[in-house]
């Protein structure tokens, strides 16, 4: 083929092709709304408008309203009767359901990960813990959101080892449902003092180091249920009172 009748070819497909590797707005506000709801940063049962969602992110409703139909889609919002959208509330039946999914695919990743995560995967995971400990160091200005994200990095380290390109979108879209929960069980915990995650990663880590696969999974499933039972716990005792 002649180089004219290349370049002409060249030039029709470039005009049907969008750009590659540059992002629509749509796209940037609905990752900043994902990681919001990962991170926890909106609490459960919170009204969310399209408006006030787009003075924050500084942009137009459209895409917006967009992203929100994708999160609802995802379960990760409702949609509410007023063009308004709220995030889920904590039942008892809501974490129950999502506890018992990610103890079954989580563990499932993390028991693949045991055998294949090699010295500098443990090395990562490692460093993850000792950057949580100076976060906890500093007591009076203890960063919550340091916290969940220290969290979520030390987890999807892991599980992006298990060699499953269908289990992480599965994982990704449970924590997107889990974070408000999380969050809660967070404060909650620092409230009242009790025993740090990080001493459940050290277990998860000391397993892995292992390439015991039964014991990456018991320490991950201890992990990932001590706060859904802490709020199990909790609206069962709140429904005693009323």
């Amino acid at each position: 083929m002649h180089k004219a009748a290349v370049e002409r070819n060249n030039d029709a497909f470039a005009a049907q092709l969008a750009p590659v590797g540059r992002e629509t707005v749509q796209d940037r506000v609905y990752s900043e709304l994902r990681r919001a709801l990962i991170g926890g940063l909106f609490e459960p049962s919170q009204v969310l408008t399209i408006r006030g969602l787009a003075d924050a992110l500084v942009t137009s409703t459209m895409p917006v309203r967009e992203a929100l139909g994708r999160l609802i889609t995802e379960k990760a919002l409702e949609a509410l009767p007023n063009r308004s959208v709220r995030v889920p509330p904590i039942t008892l039946e809501r974490i129950d359901d999502l506890l018992r999914v990610r103890i079954l695919i989580e563990g499932e990743a993390i028991s693949l990960a045991a055998t294949r995560m090699g010295p500098r995967g443990i090395a990562t995971v490692e460093a993850l813990l000792r950057e949580w400990d100076e976060v906890r160091a500093l007591k009076h200005k203890k960063d919550v959101d340091r916290e969940v994200t220290l969290n979520q990095s030390f987890h999807f380290e892991i599980y992006r080892a298990c060699g499953s390109a269908v289990l992480i979108p599965m994982i990704e879209s449970l924590w997107l449902q889990s974070g408000p929960c999380i969050r809660v069980a967070i404060y909650a915990f620092s409230e009242a003092g009790e025993v740090d995650t990080a001493h459940y990663h050290r277990s998860i880590v000391a397993a892995l180091a292992a390439q015991n696969a039964q014991a990456a999974r018991e320490a991950l499933v201890a992990d990932i249920s001590r706060p859904f039972a802490f709020l199990r716990d909790k609206l069962q005792s709140k429904a005693r009172t009323e």
